[in-house]
């Protein structure tokens, strides 16, 4: 079984910072894929940024310049910085980590979720 755990949400001013962190752990075999996804008040969720297991990197063109992802695979941890924070980034924020699991039948695809955590931005 896999865990993800994030946290760094919170309140910010509009034009603040802040920096979400998840970290992946369990029976977890390879890490391909890590991202960030977000989804605000009545409407679906949406990928914010995504890293690959070389390095490159995708982002939403409403954050392109504002919010950088990166890796730690030796720890098996991901992070969004988040710069230049808008109202309109107000949203719950979910990390994704796509891979490969140890299971009891063998190994088997991972694409695992994590809780959410809250960014809630002040105009």
């Amino acid at each position: 079984q896999v865990q993800l755990v994030e946290s760094g949400g919170g309140l910010v001013q509009a034009g603040g910072s802040l920096r979400l962190s998840c970290a992946a752990s369990g029976s977890i075999f390879r890490v391909y894929r890590m991202g960030w996804y977000r989804q605000a008040p009545g409407k679906q969720r949406e990928l914010v940024a995504g890293i690959s297991s070389g390095g490159s990197t995708n982002y939403a063109d409403s954050v392109k310049g504002r919010f950088t992802i990166s890796r730690d695979d030796a720890k098996n941890t991901v992070d969004l910085q988040m710069n230049s924070l808008k109202s309109e980034d107000t949203a719950v924020y979910y990390c994704n980590v796509e891979g490969a699991s140890v299971t009891s039948k063998g190994i088997r695809n991972l694409d695992a979720w994590g809780q959410g955590t809250l960014v809630t931005v002040s105009s």
